[in-house]
């Protein structure tokens, strides 16, 4: 068997001749080659198919991983619905305690007879303060939407607090104000100042005022007060005294009875003991004194005082 290889220049050739055990194992290559193609193709599939690259199942498997993320998607889904539908009834609930809370403060400023203007809750509080230059808006998020009206339900809560605390100091200072008699019944027997004894016929000085009545007679509180003192005292017979605060302190003296003890609360009006005639007494009648800041005053300016 003769092989011509032609070369490139000039048309140049050169002849081949090929014993015959080449042109045995020429042919057998070319017998060969096709298997050796098949094993080759078969060997690199099942490598391929053992490393799981060219795997028949792994089509449904990524399709089974995609139902399962379709699954836990719609999952989120669920739940940031629920989410946003409890932060939307906790948005209106926080919304109603605020309106009420309005009617509330309102209806307060006008019992409590106030300036509505310090207390206007029908605008938002006043606020205020220097921003950052350059800061672009945002829309803000329905927590921080929720946190800003949490702040105003307690700025409202505060402004009810104050309007409280002014309420009640106004009503203490009511209740505290010396002002009236200390009898339901009865009678003016004798002024504060100088005045002659009963007793001995001199001139001394006479420290209250003395309401004569009816033995048994109701002797009441002129002003709330805490009782500092109620038993026998020299001179005064069962006496019952009153603390009122802000250097008040008032004295019922000569009772028949006494109806409080020593640390009692009592209110404007309260029964504290009855009309009698015990220590130095000449008949049934209450010596009534005010003190203020420890020193005695004319209690007529206390008795004709207009209540608040």
């Amino acid at each position: 068997m003769n092989i011509i290889i032609v070369g490139r220049r000039h048309g140049e050739s050169k002849t081949l001749t090929l014993s015959t055990t080449a042109k045995t194992m020429m042919l057998g290559l070319l017998f060969a080659l096709p298997f050796a193609m098949g094993s080759g193709g078969y060997w690199l599939a099942q490598h391929l198919a053992d490393e799981g690259i060219l795997d028949l199942n792994t089509a449904k498997a990524w399709e089974r991983d995609l139902d399962h993320q379709r699954q836990q998607l719609q999952q989120i889904r669920e739940q940031t619905g629920q989410e946003l539908d409890a932060l939307t009834l906790r948005l209106a609930e926080l919304q109603a305690r605020l309106v009420r809370l309005d009617a509330l403060g309102e209806r307060l400023i006008d019992v409590a007879d106030l300036q509505g203007e310090e207390f206007d809750f029908g605008v938002a509080p006043a606020m205020g303060g220097p921003g950052e230059l350059g800061q672009s808006y945002q829309s803000p998020e329905i927590n921080d939407v929720l946190d800003q009206l949490a702040a105003s339900i307690d700025s409202r809560e505060q402004q009810l607090e104050v309007l409280d605390d002014l309420m009640s100091a106004d009503k203490f200072n009511k209740a505290t104000f010396v002002a009236g008699r200390p009898i339901t019944r009865g009678w003016m027997s004798s002024r504060y100042g100088n005045r002659t004894d009963p007793f001995t016929g001199r001139p001394a000085w006479h420290a209250g005022v003395d309401f004569a009545g009816k033995d048994g007679a109701d002797i009441v509180a002129v002003a709330a007060g805490v009782v500092t003192w109620s038993g026998d005292r020299f001179g005064y017979g069962n006496m019952v005294e009153l603390n009122h605060g802000n250097g008040y302190k008032t004295r019922y003296a000569h009772c028949k009875e006494l109806k409080v003890d020593v640390g009692d609360v009592v209110r404007k009006g309260d029964v504290i003991a009855l009309m009698g005639s015990t220590g130095r007494s000449t008949g049934p009648h209450v010596h009534f004194e005010v003190y203020k800041n420890g020193r005695t005053v004319d209690p007529a300016a206390y008795i004709h005082r207009r209540p608040r």
